[in-house]
């Protein structure tokens, strides 16, 4: 997949993509009676792994400049 499509797709999800997920995260949990608060957070820390498993080859590189753009006269210049 192209550079600049991963890095606008990475976007597309983070600004769309987690809002919801975290909706349905808070539904998910709030479906059951209020349990620990580590109990809790365990589930929402292991929800959110689920979450970014699958997008993680989706988010490599993406903070990093574009490997295909050669600047001639090199780095800081």
């Amino acid at each position: 997949m192209n550079y600049k499509t991963r890095k606008r797709l990475s976007l597309l999800v983070l600004i769309l993509g987690l809002p919801a997920y975290i909706v349905v995260a808070v539904t998910i949990v709030g479906l059951f009676d209020r349990p620990s608060i580590w109990l809790e957070l365990l589930v929402y820390v292991g929800l959110g792994v689920i979450w970014i498993a699958p997008l993680k080859r989706l988010f490599l590189g993406v903070g990093q400049a574009d490997p295909d753009d050669i600047d001639p006269n090199g780095p800081d210049q």
